[in-house]
């Protein structure tokens, strides 16, 4: 595992590289990832366009600034996204945001299709979900994950899947109503049990 974790810090990205890159990529027709398709760029055009207001207008409240100026241990916040991510898109902005509020926080962006080894590390009941925050001690051991989505979305995910069998568009579309009505709220409330440690 160390080496897996070390291999992919190596090969990470700050987050104004990981938005640069994805921007970049659109410009050629492309979306990240190996795989490229006509759904793929439209969600990621979608997403960047996500991104751009989000970095801009995301909140912290009251109480995760004062958690982030309150941490005591360094950490480094390994995020795996991808560019196509409808979630990643409203989380990862969030997450950049708690972590310029802190200098113990050191935020690292890898993409997942690039990082196997370390995704495979980190699944959702099986799956390569993201994006997955990895959050690494100073000496770069592994203290804690979260993701793919803060615990509020992922009740209403499980939910759906047992009254519905699946997702559907209707759904994902609600849940990124959801997501902007909730501003980012929830995921700092989970991100915080992070600070605490």
């Amino acid at each position: 595992m160390n080496t897996i974790i070390k291999d992919s810090l190596a090969k990470s990205l700050s987050y104004e590289a990981y938005r640069k890159k994805v921007s970049d990529l659109l410009e050629e027709g492309k979306s990240t990832g190996p795989n490229q398709s006509e759904d793929l760029l439209h969600y990621s055009t979608l997403n960047d366009a996500r991104m751009n207001r989000l970095d801009k207008k995301t909140k912290l409240t009251n109480s995760t600034i004062e958690a982030l100026k309150n941490t005591k241990e360094k950490q480094t916040w390994l995020l795996i996204t991808e560019g196509w991510c409808g979630d990643a898109a409203q989380i990862s902005p969030v997450i950049n945001k708690m972590s310029l509020e802190s200098d113990k926080v050191d935020l690292k962006v890898v993409l997942r299709d690039e990082n196997e080894d370390l995704m495979n590390q980190f699944l959702t009941n099986g799956s390569k979900s993201i994006p997955k925050l990895v959050v690494l001690n100073e000496e770069n051991e592994v203290v804690s994950s979260w993701g793919p989505r803060p615990s509020i979305a992922t009740k209403m995910v499980n939910d759906y899947k047992v009254k519905h069998g699946g997702l559907d568009a209707d759904f994902k579309r609600d849940l990124q109503v959801w997501y902007n009505k909730n501003k980012g709220e929830s995921i700092q409330e989970d991100l915080v049990s992070f600070l605490k440690k």
